[in-house]
C-alpha cells in the first residue's frame, strides 16, 4: 500500500493532482494507494506526527501560513523519509526543493504523462528502498531493520549500535573489527564510514558545519577531523546523484 499526501492551499488544484493519482492507479492495477489531501502544510505535519508520516508527498510550494518548502523542512526534521514531488507556478524555488531531497519539482499546468513518469521513479525508488534490510542479532534474538530507518551505528562497547528513526538497537557482543561488522551496511551507498567506529546514512545527514553532521532528528554528530573533508565531499556527491 502507498501511502500518498497532497497539500495545496487551492481546492480546484488539490482536487485536479487528487483526480490525476486516481488515474494513475486505475493505470497501474498492480498498485494500490491510498490519498489524503491537506489544504495547509501545518495540517499535514499534525497528521504526519500523530498518525505516521506518508510514502510519497505532493506538494504545492506557494501557500500561506507555511511554504511547500517550509513544509518539507519540517518533514525531514520529523525523520520522514517519504519522497517529495513539488509542483508550483514559479521556477524560483528549485534550488530550495534539492535543500529537502525532493525527487522532483513540476510546474503548472501538470500534464498527466509527465506526471505519471515522475511517480513511476518515485515508486521505484520506494520500492527499492524498502526491500533493503540487514537482521542484526541481539540480546532478545534476531532483528530486522530496514536500511533506510538506520541514521547511524556506532561502536559502544563491544556492541554495534544502531541508532533508528524509532529507537535504538544493540547488537549481541562483536569480536571483529567494526568496518568488517559495519560491512553489509557499508555496501549500500547511503552509509559512510567515518574513522574506525562509526558508520553515517546519507539520508538522514541535513548538512554538514566543520566537523559536525547535522541530523534530520536534530541530532548534531561530531566526524574525525581527518574525515570531515571527505565526508562533506561524498554526501554532497551522493544528493547529486540521487537528484540527477
Amino acid at each position: 500500500m502507498l501511502r500518498i499526501a497532497i497539500c495545496d492551499d487551492e481546492e480546484r488544484q488539490l482536487n485536479q493532482t487528487a483526480a490525476l493519482l486516481n488515474s494513475y492507479f486505475l493505470s497501474r492495477p498492480s498498485l494500490n494507494g491510498q490519498v489524503e489531501t491537506f489544504r495547509s502544510g501545518v495540517k499535514l505535519l499534525a497528521r504526519a506526527e500523530t498518525a505516521g508520516g506518508f510514502d510519497l508527498y505532493i506538494l504545492d510550494i506557494l501557500m500561506p501560513e507555511l511554504s511547500g518548502i517550509d513544509t518539507g523542512r519540517r518533514l525531514r526534521a520529523l525523520g520522514e523519509g517519504g519522497e517529495i514531488i513539488y509542483l508550483t507556478t514559479s521556477n524560483d524555488f528549485a534550488a530550495d526543493s534539492y535543500e529537502v531531497r525532493a525527487f522532483f519539482y513540476l510546474l503548472k499546468p501538470v500534464e498527466s504523462g509527465k506526471f505519471f513518469q515522475v511517480l513511476d521513479g518515485a515508486v521505484a525508488k520506494l520500492d527499492r528502498r524498502r526491500s533493503r534490510a540487514i537482521v542484526v542479532t541481539t540480546a532478545a534474538g534476531p532483528r530486522r531493520i530496514l536500511l533506510e530507518r538506520i541514521r547511524y551505528v556506532e561502536r559502544v562497547g563491544r556492541c554495534m549500535r544502531y541508532f533508528c528513526t524509532d529507537g535504538t538497537v544493540d547488537s549481541q557482543s562483536i569480536r571483529i573489527p567494526f568496518k568488517k561488522a559495519a560491512a553489509p551496511l557499508l555496501t549500500d551507498r547511503r552509509f559512510y564510514l567515518c574513522g574506525a567506529s562509526f558508520a553515517l546514512n546519507f539520508q538522514h545527514v541535513t548538512g554538514v558545519q566543520a566537523q559536525t553532521a547535522l541530523l534530520d532528528d536534530g541530532r548534531a554528530v561530531t566526524l574525525p577531523r581527518t574525515a570531515a573533508a571527505e565526508f562533506k565531499k561524498a554526501w554532497g556527491n551522493y544528493w547529486l546523484e540521487e537528484n540527477s
